[in-house]
């Protein structure tokens, strides 16, 4: 008897993980189906409305530079209309998508993120994979039938390009690229008694930081003479988390989305940001507002901002948020972010990406694809790139004799040629080899909040009072994973405590529920075969 009944329980449990296995082979095979366009289904008699979204940083000239591609691609294409929609963040962007996907209202063409794409890309064939549509011969990048001069592949910079992969699959092509800069009040620097060196280092900033912090019998800052200095501000604490991380070779997430953020050198950052967020030396963005105007107005040293936000940086700066009153004479340099290891820079990768949507109609698709390419040309890339410190993302325009001579001509005026622009632009050209992304997938984007969330409760914390020790940073783990849901068990922390991730995996159920059923089944037989041989 008790061989029958193992014997039959082994074969229930054979068939039930087999029935297991077999789902789970399902969904992923269904997972695994990429959709394809076909872009001969283009038909140049027919007409096609698109849709683009895309953000201006309140820039009436990039806003000018869209509509002047938008027409020039019109006049090469009549039976293409393309209607654009103006936003003034990504965020916003992002959350429209998200809604519009529910009602299959989405925009043709979108100016995005990878992160975001991460997310869009969960509905079924929402966005459209490129791989295909960039290799065809007439239709694909340096196609044979495109009437505008179309970048090849090859002609793309390669590591630009491979951001807009999500597990190697091709979803964005970059648009334009920026990375962080910190810029430099010179002259109070050196008036401290500091010189710059050659290459930054954290030490450094939050060294000359604390000096600057000293006051005079008045009460005023010595530095500067004003009642008012912030010597450190800090514009996305989401950068500056990661990238103090990944100059420390230290975990952030892995490529399938493992959440690893939550580690030893996490908490010595924190540490260290609280001890100068105590003193008022540091500060960020989300506390005391944009560091642009504090560094204009003399009561920063050190801003930390994207490349891409130059122009409103610097005693010139053209579009500056505060009065020119209110704007004080000194010497702005421009250099890369602070650094652990000087013979090891890292800096971040950053700056908008295009995506097309799936549609019914493929000649749609296509048509939308063809203006996504229009925006790679050197006439729209170059044009946008002098507008911030952004750098154009295509060997062609970078190399073109325009660019070149824009590039020289730094400090002609204080608009076009805006020194701190221009160099704020040379220098991502000139680190793209030292530049870096973070993995992408569905749920990075809210990492990458909760990266920044981190050194934000830190800050604010400390200003009230509160002590950041091991105690708080591990109840701070808990807290940011829980309102960003991430997908982990906060580790190396005996006192820190499980905290909700969000529903259990649909394969896990289906494990749980196949096992409770066996046993259940098990149970049952050994049960009754009791009951028979009494």
């Amino acid at each position: 008897m008790k061989r029958k009944f193992f014997g039959l329980a082994l074969v229930l449990l054979i068939i039930i993980f087999a029935l297991c296995s077999c789902h789970g082979q399902k969904q992923t095979a269904e997972e695994n189906d990429v959709l394809s366009i076909n872009a001969e289904s283009f038909d140049e008699n027919k007409k096609y409305e698109i849709t683009f979204w895309a953000k201006n940083d309140t820039n009436i000239t990039q806003i000018e530079i869209y509509e002047d591609a938008i027409k020039d691609f019109q006049n090469l294409y009549p039976n293409i209309t393309v209607k654009y929609k103006p936003y003034s963040d990504y965020r916003r962007i992002y959350n429209d998508v998200i809604t519009n996907i529910a009602t299959d209202t989405t925009p043709n063409v979108c100016i995005t993120y990878p992160d975001h794409i991460a997310t869009y890309i969960t509905g079924k064939d929402t966005v459209v994979p490129l791989d295909g549509l960039m290799k065809d011969e007439n239709y694909g990048l340096g196609g044979k039938k495109l009437k505008f001069d179309s970048p090849a592949e090859n002609e793309i910079v390669q590591k630009f390009l491979d951001e807009g992969k999500i597990s190697g699959t091709q979803y964005a092509l970059p648009f334009m690229r920026s990375t962080e800069a910190c810029y430099i009040n010179k002259t109070y620097v050196e008036k401290l008694g500091f010189d710059i060196p050659e290459n930054l280092t954290w030490d450094f900033v939050w060294q000359v930081s604390e000096a600057a912090m000293k006051k005079d019998k008045d009460g005023n800052f010595a530095v500067n003479g004003q009642k008012v200095m912030i010597p450190f501000i800090y514009k996305s604490t989401d950068n500056m988390m990661i990238q103090m991380l990944s100059q420390q070779n230290a975990p952030y997430s892995s490529e399938n989305g493992e959440v690893l953020i939550f580690n030893d050198e996490t908490r010595e950052i924190l540490k260290k940001v609280s001890i100068h967020a105590k003193s008022r030396a540091f500060s960020t963005f989300k506390i005391s507002s944009y560091p642009g105007n504090f560094f204009n107005a003399g009561q920063c040293l050190f801003a930390i901002d994207s490349t891409a936000g130059a122009t409103w940086i610097g005693t010139h700066s053209p579009n500056s948020d505060i009065s020119k009153n209110n704007t004080l004479d000194f010497e702005t340099i421009v250099m890369p972010i602070p650094q652990y290891d000087v013979n090891n820079p890292k800096m971040i990768s950053q700056g908008p990406s295009v995506c097309v949507f799936n549609k019914e109609d493929e000649g749609e698709v296509v048509a939308a694809w063809l203006f996504t390419q229009y925006l790679l040309t050197n006439k729209v890339q170059i044009a946008y790139s002098q507008t911030e410190g952004y750098v154009p993302v295509t060997h062609t325009a970078q190399n073109s004799e325009v660019y070149r001579d824009y590039l020289a001509r730094a400090g002609e005026d204080n608009e076009l040629y805006y020194d701190i622009k221009i160099k704020a632009a040379k220098l991502l050209l000139g680190n793209t080899d030292n530049t870096f992304v973070t993995p992408v997938f569905n749920g990075s984007a809210d990492l990458r909040s909760a990266a920044g969330e981190l050194i934000e409760i830190a800050a604010k914390s400390v200003r009230r009072g509160k002590t950041v020790d091991d105690q708080f940073i591990a109840n701070s783990f808990n807290e940011v994973a829980s309102l960003y849901r991430l997908n982990s068990i906060v580790p190396n922390s005996s006192s820190a405590k499980k905290v909700d991730f969000g529903p259990f995996p649909t394969g896990a159920k289906v494990l749980v529920v196949c096992l409770v059923l066996a046993w259940l089944v098990m149970g049952f037989y050994f049960v009754i075969s009791r009951k028979r041989r009494k």
